[in-house]
C-alpha cells in the first residue's frame, strides 16, 4: 500500500490545525476537527486547481462549508454560551490528567481519522475519475441536506436554551430525533463515503470505510453520553421520560430508544 503525495500533504494540513488540542485538550475533537476539514477541502482545491470539475469543486466546497460551519458553532457556544462554559469543565475534567505521551497519541489518531474520512473526496481528485459522476452529485447532495439539518438543529437547540434553559429541547427537529445534530453528522459523512463510489479502487475502499465506520461509531458514542447527561439532569421529569420512551435517540423513525446500556459506545 502507497500513498500518494496529496495524502501526506492533507494530514500535515491537519496536524497543523488539530494541534489546536495543546492549548486545550477538547479542541482535539471539537475546533480542530472542524477546521482541519474545512483546510484539508482548501488544500484539495489548491492541489486539484488545474484539473477540477464541477463535481469535484462543489464536494471540496461541502467539505470546506462543513468545516466552517462546524468550527464557527463550536467556538462561538464556546465564547458565547453561559450554559456550555458551565459545562466545560465536566467534559474536559479527565483530559487533566494525560499526559503528553497520551495527548501526543490522540493527536495522531484524530489526524489520521479526519483524513480517512475526506478520503473519498481525495481519490475521486487524485485519481482523476471519468465518469461515475452521478455518484459525486449524489454524495453532494446527501451532504447539502445534512449541512442544512445541523445547522437547523444547532439553531433550534440555541433558540429552545434561550427561553427554557434548564428544560430539555423537544421542539423542531428534536421532536422526530433526539439527537439531530449527530444524525446529520452520520448524514453528511455517508454523503461524503457515497461521493466516492466509481473512484475508490483497491485498498482505497478500506481507507474510506475505516474513516466512515469510525466516524458513525464516534456519533453513537456521543449519543450515548449526551444520554447520560440528560437522564441525570431530567430523569425525574415525567415529561422527559415520555420524550425519551416515544422519540428516537439518533435515527429517525428506527425504534432505537436508548444507547446508555451499550458500554462498549466511547464518545
Amino acid at each position: 500500500m502507497v500513498f500518494p503525495d496529496g495524502i501526506w500533504i492533507l494530514a500535515l494540513t491537519s496536524l497543523i490545525v488539530s494541534a489546536l488540542g495543546w492549548k486545550k485538550f477538547l479542541y482535539f475533537i471539537s475546533l480542530g476537527y472542524g477546521f482541519s476539514i474545512a483546510a484539508m477541502g482548501l488544500v484539495m482545491v489548491a492541489m486539484y486547481r488545474t484539473s477540477l470539475t464541477p463535481h469535484m469543486l462543489l464536494l471540496a466546497l461541502l467539505l470546506i462549508a462543513y468545516g466552517c460551519r462546524l468550527g464557527g458553532f463550536l467556538l462561538h457556544r464556546e465564547l458565547r454560551s453561559t450554559s456550555y462554559r458551565k459545562e466545560l469543565p465536566s467534559l474536559t475534567k479527565s483530559s487533566h490528567e494525560m499526559g503528553a505521551g497520551v495527548k501526543f497519541a490522540v493527536w495522531i489518531s484524530v489526524v489520521v481519522l479526519y483524513v480517512c474520512q475526506v478520503s473519498p473526496v481525495f481519490y475521486r481528485l487524485d485519481n482523476a475519475t471519468v465518469g461515475a459522476e452521478v455518484w459525486a452529485y449524489v454524495g453532494a447532495g446527501i451532504m447539502l441536506l445534512a449541512l442544512i439539518l445541523e445547522a437547523v438543529a444547532d439553531y433550534q437547540k440555541s433558540a429552545a436554551k434561550k427561553l427554557r434553559p434548564d428544560r430539555f429541547c423537544d421542539t423542531g427537529l428534536y421532536r422526530i430525533v433526539r439527537c439531530p445534530n449527530y444524525f446529520a453528522e452520520i448524514l453528511f459523512w455517508t454523503g461524503c463515503f457515497v461521493s466516492g463510489v466509481g473512484a475508490l479502487t483497491g485498498w482505497q475502499w478500506a481507507v474510506a470505510v475505516v474513516g466512515y465506520v469510525c466516524i458513525v461509531y464516534i456519533m453513537f458514542g456521543g449519543a450515548r453520553r449526551l444520554e447520560i447527561r440528560q437522564n441525570k439532569r431530567y430523569g425525574t421529569d415525567p415529561e422527559y421520560r415520555a420524550y425519551v420512551g416515544r422519540v428516537p435517540i439518533i435515527v429517525p423513525l428506527v425504534p432505537l430508544y436508548t444507547v446508555e446500556k451499550y458500554t462498549f459506545l466511547k464518545g
